[in-house]
C-alpha cells in the first residue's frame, strides 16, 4: 500500500500494515477534509485501535490522546477532561447529532459512558473547536462517534451479501470480566445494506495491590445497534438507526464503606462514609437522515443531509447516607429529545460555504426523595425542575477559501437562541417554585488557518468563540457533589463565554511525523457551585467565576524500519480560576481543581512481514499532580489525596495473531508490574496486572 502521509494525531494507531494514514474527516468543517489540513488539533481513531488497545469504554479510547486526562469516579462512569474541560463543558455527537442534553450535571460524570465502544466503525475528537459549527458545550472538545454500517455501496452491484462475526474477551483483574459482541450484515450491492450489533458485558470488580478488591465497582451491561441503509439514488443515501445502552448498579464506590481508603506514601485518600450509592443507567437513539450530493457542476446545493432524532434517556440513583440522619435519597431523571438538522454545502466564488440550521427539544420529568432509614420523614427532593423543557435553536454558516493554493481560510459565525422552561422546583431556600421561563441569545465566530510552509511543513492555527447557555440542571439541579456536598442550582445565570487561540505546526514524511501545538483558553461567567455561606459545604449555582488554561501537547511517530514503529506524546496544562469563597465573600485565586499533570507515552510496534503477527509495547506516565488547594482537596478528599495525586509509570504488552481469514486472536497485559494508582480526581484507582485475552470469528 502506498502512504498518502505518514501521521501520528495523539495516539499509536494500531493498523496491521504499521502505516499510519490520513484519514478523510468531517466533524471539524462539516464536510470531508483530510486530517492534515484541517486547522484544529484533531484525531481519527479507529475500531482496530479500540480493539487490538482493549479499550473497555469511550472515555477510556482517548487515554493515549495527548491533552486528554480520562476521570474515572467510577469504573463505569469515565469523563474526559479536555484541555482543562469536562463534562458539559465537551460536546458529545453520535452520528453528528448532539447527545448533550438539558440535564446534564457539572463536574465529571458518566453519559459518556453510554456509548459502547464495540458499536463504533471510528471516532473523531476535534479540540477547542468553538461553538460555530455544533453550538452550545463545544469548549474543551467535540467529539463524534461514528457507529458501524453495512458498506453496501463497496460491495458488488446487485450481489446479495450475508456475513457476521462473534467476539469474546476475557480479562483478569479481580472478579474477572466477560465481553461478548455478535455482529450480522446483509443487503444488495449497491442498493441497500442492514446491520445489527448486540454486545452483552458482566464487569467484575477490580482490585490492586494497595487496596484489593474493590467491591461493588462491576456492573452488567447490554447493548444494541441497528441501522438500514438505502441509495434512493446514486447519490443519495436515505438511513435509519437505532442504539441503545442499559447499564444497573453502577456503584459510586469512593463514596461508600467499601472504599477502605488509600495511602501511597505521604498521599492519603480518605475512605467512604455512605452505605450505598449507585446507578442505573439508560439512553437510547433513534434517527432517520437523508442525505447526498448533486454531482452536477455549477450545482447551487454540493451536499445536503437532513436528520430527524429522537433520544430517551433515563437517569437513577439511590442512596444510603446511613449514619446521616435524612440517610435514604432516591431521584430519578427521564427525558426525550426531539431533533431536527439541515446541513448543506455549496460553492460560493472562490471558495466553500456550508450552513444550517439545527434544533432540539428536551422534554423531562424528575422524581426524587428522601428520608429516615426507619422510613419516617419522607419528603420530596426533585433533582431537577419537573415537567419541563429546554429548546436549543440554532444556524450556522462558515466559509472556507484558499486565496493561493499554499494558504486556506475559515471564517464562520453561530446565531443561537436557547429556552428553559421549569415547570415544578424547590429554589435555595426551600421553597417550592413553578412556571419559570428564561431565554439567552449567543452570536459567536471563528476565524482558523492553515498554511502549507513547504510538502512537508505546515502552520495552522486561529481564535474560536464557544459559550454554554445555563442547562435545567445549572437552573434547578438539587445533587450531590464531590464526596457528598449538596449542590444546588440558581434560576438566574448567564450563559458561560471562552475565547480559545491555537497555534500549531505539523511535519509528514513517509516515516517521519511531528505536530506541536499550543492553545490558551480564557473562560468568563463560569457556572460554578459557590458555598452559600462561609463554612458551609452546601453550594449554589453562580456565575462568579473567570478563568483561564493553557497547555502544550507535543506527538510524533517514526517509521524506524519497515516493521518496527516507535510513537509517542507528551501534554502539559496549566490555568487558574477566580471565584469567591462563599456568596458575597473574598474572591480567592487558585489553580484549577483537576489539571493535566505532566502526562507522555511512548509505544514501540512490531509486525510480522506476512502480517499475521503483531506485538506492541507501551509506556504512559503521569508526573505527581498537587497544584490544588487544600480547601479543594478536602472537599474532595475521597478522590484526591493529600498531597496531590501520586505520579506513575505504567506498562503493558498486546500482541495479535491473524490465524486465517476467519479467525483473529488477541492477548494482553495491562499494569506488567502491578502498580497502585489512578488517574487524578478519579473516584477509585486503576486495575492492577490484568491479563485480557480476545477471539474473533468472522464469516
Amino acid at each position: 500500500m502506498k502512504t498518502t502521509a505518514f501521521i501520528l494525531l495523539g495516539v499509536v494507531a494500531p493498523l496491521q500494515a504499521q502505516i499510519l494514514l490520513d484519514p478523510l474527516v468531517v466533524t471539524a468543517a462539516r464536510m470531508e477534509t483530510a486530517l492534515s489540513d484541517t486547522t484544529y488539533s484533531a484525531s481519527s481513531l479507529g475500531e482496530d485501535f479500540i480493539r487490538d488497545n482493549t479499550r473497555r469504554t469511550l472515555p477510556e479510547i482517548l487515554q493515549y490522546s495527548p491533552g486528554v486526562l480520562v476521570q474515572k469516579t467510577a469504573y463505569g462512569q469515565g469523563s474526559p477532561f479536555i484541555r482543562g474541560f469536562t463534562g458539559r463543558q465537551n460536546l458529545l455527537l453520535m452520528d453528528g447529532v448532539r447527545l448533550n442534553n438539558s440535564t446534564y450535571r457539572s463536574g465529571p460524570v458518566q453519559y459518556w459512558n453510554t456509548v459502547d465502544p464495540l458499536s463504533l466503525d471510528h471516532i473523531e475528537l476535534i479540540k477547542n473547536q468553538g461553538s460555530v459549527l455544533y453550538g452550545s458545550d463545544a469548549i474543551g472538545g467535540t467529539l463524534n462517534a461514528f457507529s458501524k454500517s453495512s458498506d453496501f455501496r463497496a460491495r458488488p452491484a446487485d450481489q446479495i451479501y450475508l456475513g457476521g462475526s462473534a467476539a469474546y474477551e476475557f480479562r483478569s483483574n479481580g472478579e474477572g470480566s466477560h465481553i461478548g459482541r455478535l455482529e450480522m450484515e446483509t443487503g444488495v450491492g449497491g442498493k441497500f445494506g442492514v446491520w445489527l450489533g448486540l454486545s452483552a458485558k458482566d464487569f467484575g470488580d477490580i482490585e490492586d495491590s494497595a487496596v484489593g478488591r474493590m467491591q461493588n465497582t462491576g456492573y452488567p451491561e447490554q447493548d444494541l445497534d441497528f441501522r438500514m441503509d438505502w441509495a434512493v439514488t446514486p447519490e443519495s443515501t436515505l438511513t435509519f438507526a437505532h442504539n441503545s445502552v442499559h447499564q444497573d448498579d453502577i456503584a459510586r464506590w469512593h463514596r461508600t464503606l467499601a472504599n477502605p481508603g488509600w495511602q501511597h506514601d505521604e498521599h492519603v485518600a480518605a475512605p467512604g462514609r455512605w452505605t450505598t450509592d449507585r446507578f442505573d443507567q439508560d439512553r437510547s437513539l433513534t434517527y432517520l437522515r437523508y442525505a447526498g450530493e448533486n454531482p452536477h457542476a455549477g450545482a447551487a446545493i454540493r451536499h445536503w443531509s437532513a436528520t430527524f432524532s429522537y433520544q430517551t434517556s433515563t437517569d437513577s440513583e439511590f442512596q444510603n447516607r446511613k449514619p446521616a440522619e435524612d440517610s435514604i435519597r432516591a431521584s430519578d431523571i427521564e427525558l426525550e429529545t426531539i431533533g431536527a438538522c439541515l446541513h448543506l454545502e455549496s460553492v460560493i466564488g472562490p471558495g466553500t460555504l456550508v450552513y444550517g440550521v439545527d434544533y432540539y427539544h428536551d422534554t423531562v420529568n424528575a422524581s426524587g426523595y428522601k428520608m429516615k432509614s426507619s422510613g419516617a420523614g419522607y419528603q420530596e427532593v426533585l433533582p431537577i425542575a419537573d415537567d419541563s423543557t429546554y429548546d436549543l435553536l440554532g444556524a450556522y454558516a462558515q466559509y472556507l477559501i484558499k486565496p493561493v493554493d499554499a494558504l486556506e481560510i475559515t471564517a464562520g459565525t453561530r446565531y443561537t437562541h436557547a429556552k428553559a422552561t421549569l415547570g415544578r422546583y424547590r429554589d435555595r431556600s426551600g421553597n417550592m417554585q413553578y412556571d419559570l421561563s428564561q431565554n439567552w441569545n449567543s452570536l459567536v465566530g471563528s476565524l482558523r488557518g492553515l498554511y502549507h510552509l513547504s510538502p512537508c511543513w505546515g502552520i495552522y492555527g486561529g481564535i474560536s468563540q464557544a459559550f454554554r447557555a445555563p442547562n435545567l440542571d445549572d437552573l434547578s439541579g438539587n445533587v450531590s457533589a464531590r464526596s457528598g456536598n449538596d449542590s444546588l442550582g440558581s434560576a438566574n445565570l448567564d450563559p458561560e463565554t471562552f475565547i480559545t487561540c491555537e497555534l500549531g505546526v505539523r511535519h509528514h514524511t513517509e516515516n517521519l511525523s511531528l505536530s506541536l501545538a499550543a492553545f490558551y483558553t480564557d473562560a468568563r461567567d463560569l457556572i460554578v457551585p459557590v458555598p452559600i455561606t462561609s463554612g458551609t459545604t452546601t453550594t449554589v449555582a453562580t456565575n462568579a467565576s473567570d478563568g483561564y488554561v493553557y497547555g502544550l501537547e507535543l506527538e510524533g511517530a517514526w517509521r524506524i524500519h519497515p516493521q518496527w514503529t516507535l510513537t509517542g506524546f507528551a501534554a502539559w496544562q496549566d490555568g487558574r480560576t477566580e471565584s469567591p469563597a462563599y456568596v458575597g465573600g473574598p474572591i480567592h485565586d487558585k489553580p484549577n481543581t483537576r489539571q493535566l499533570p505532566l502526562t507522555g507515552s511512548l509505544a514501540l510496534r512490531w509486525t510480522a512481514t506476512t502480517q499475521k503477527f503483531w506485538v506492541e509495547g507501551r509506556v504512559l506516565a503521569a508526573a505527581t499532580e498537587d497544584r490544588i488547594t487544600a480547601a479543594d482537596q478536602a472537599a474532595d478528599n475521597q478522590r484526591i489525596p493529600t498531597h496531590g495525586t501520586p505520579g506513575y509509570i505504567v506498562a503493558s504488552l498486546h500482541g495479535g495473531w491473524k490465524v486465517n481469514e476467519h479467525l483473529d486472536l488477541t492477548c494482553g497485559i495491562e499494569n506488567l508490574t502491578d502498580q497502585d494508582y489512578r488517574n487524578h480526581g478519579s473516584g477509585q484507582n486503576e486495575p492492577g496486572w490484568n491479563a485480557i485475552l480476545g477471539a474473533k470469528l468472522t464469516w
